[in-house]
């Protein structure tokens, strides 16, 4: 990427890399206390990036993001993750598009079609479990939440995106309503046992699994397997749980690409981060990686992938549920989630009474 950058702007980099994800973090933070600010640096989305906006720690990106709505280079959406008190900061590093990774041969071996409304699927999962195949991969830890918020936001996006800012309630009908699905998803064997330990990339390479509910930065992992795109695996989203959602859902997960506030190099570090936004900097990145785009301009190569981008101009984003939540009530209802997941019961509200006990605390103090 730096021959490219400096043929096209001018610009390279030379990088730090750091191996342990605490020892990067304390780095960064202990370097805006010193004369040696962090110029351009990785980061999170969600919580930890406003932790630093509120400290003035970070530059301002709000016209970069203009520039790239009026351009075309970002899907409408991805800005809410950018976003604190109506001003941006940083840019879009990667990002990754929720979708359901699936065995091609077992679809192919049982007369399967990709599902396209909520019904379908279910008589895919249906068909799967009387053959005795498990349908569905799922965590109890790192990813448990992650069928809560399919669930959730296919079948009322108003509020999910709610819980985020404290005007829907973890007791709401609407999600006690989708946990209650949950445990019926879970009531019919569609879900492996989480205590398995293979990898799920393993797993659906040999059919243990036939479907699972990923990032896009799952098609890695697949190929790392000797899965090959659309021959062994394909994509496709997740429809909406209920019908009167007609707009499909889509869950995306990004990280950030910043710049220091008053770092030595900030405004060269504003010009790249315009730089990388465009597209020939995003193709050139698309390519090297064989991973999707921010920018819809972008042409993916990976086939599986570059099918599954067809619908993208369709797609409502939503954000992930872990970088929408606010730290306080993550760290209750991450564990929640996970219990729920190895012992999925019929009455969910003692779980969502307890998160919401820690929403009220948290947003109490707002």
């Amino acid at each position: 990427m730096n021959d490219k950058s400096t043929a096209d702007c001018g610009l390279s980099i030379n990088f730090t890399g750091y191996s342990d994800a605490a020892q990067y973090d304390a780095f960064i933070k202990q370097g805006f206390q010193t004369n040696q600010k962090p110029t351009l640096f990785t980061w999170h989305t969600g919580d930890q990036l406003k932790e630093l906006v509120d400290q003035g720690l970070i530059s301002e990106t709000t016209d970069l993001w203009k520039a790239a709505e009026a351009n075309g280079d970002v899907p409408a959406g991805l800005i809410d993750n950018y976003t604190y008190d109506g001003k941006q900061y940083c840019v879009p590093l990667l990002v990754a598009y929720w979708g359901m990774y699936y065995n091609k041969k077992i679809f192919a071996d049982n007369n399967l079609q990709v599902p396209t409304t909520w019904a379908d699927f279910v008589k895919v999962a249906d068909t799967l479990v009387a053959k005795g195949i498990v349908p569905l991969h799922q965590m109890n830890i790192i990813f448990e939440f992650v069928w809560f918020q399919a669930l959730l936001v296919g079948s009322n996006p108003e509020a999910y995106v709610g819980l985020g800012t404290g005007k829907t309630k973890y007791t709401d009908p609407a999600v006690v309503d989708a946990v209650k699905a949950w445990y019926e998803m879970a009531n019919k064997k569609y879900f492996i046992d989480p205590g398995v330990q293979t990898d799920p990339q393993t797993l659906l390479k040999t059919g243990k699994v036939a479907m699972a509910y990923f990032g896009t930065f799952f098609t890695g992992q697949l190929t790392s397997v000797g899965m090959k795109s659309n021959e062994d695996y394909g994509i496709f989203a997740l429809p909406n749980f209920s019908p009167d959602v007609k707009k499909q859902q889509m869950v995306l997960e990004t990280g950030p690409l910043c710049v220091g506030k008053g770092s030595q190099d900030e405004q060269a570090a504003l010009a790249y981060s315009a730089w990388w936004m465009g597209q020939d900097a995003q193709q050139a990145w698309s390519d090297k990686r064989g991973d999707v785009s921010f920018n819809p301009k972008v042409t993916v190569k990976d086939p599986a992938l570059a099918e599954f981008l067809k619908g993208q101009g369709d797609w409502e984003i939503q954000k992930r549920w872990l970088e929408a939540t606010p730290n306080p009530i993550y760290t209750v209802a991450s564990p929640a989630f996970g219990e729920f997941v190895t012992n999925p019961v019929a009455d969910p509200m003692p779980m969502l009474t307890k998160i919401q006990e820690a929403a009220d605390k948290y947003w109490a103090g707002k």
